[in-house]
């Protein structure tokens, strides 16, 4: 079980996107609101790798679970 502290740039790294704080600020900007129906592992912006990682974060309950919460609520506003 991997049982480091992850931030939103792990998860960047994780889901092979540029991890900068910048790419990550501009990521949201560019994605956001996403609209209250959409999940977030639905989203448009996902490769098939990518939204089956958040689906498995999530349904698992896994370590990766706070930070995909943290980055759909960061879409979200």
């Amino acid at each position: 079980m991997d049982t480091s502290n992850h931030t939103l740039t792990t998860l960047f790294e994780q889901l092979g996107l540029p991890a900068g704080d910048d790419d990550i600020r501009q990521f949201i900007t560019a994605h956001s609101p996403l609209e209250p129906y959409v999940k977030l592992i639905d989203a448009p912006f996902w490769s098939e790798s990518q939204s089956r990682f958040l689906r498995e974060g999530i349904a698992d309950d896994s370590d990766w679970a706070e930070i995909i919460d943290e980055l759909d609520a960061q879409l979200r506003h």
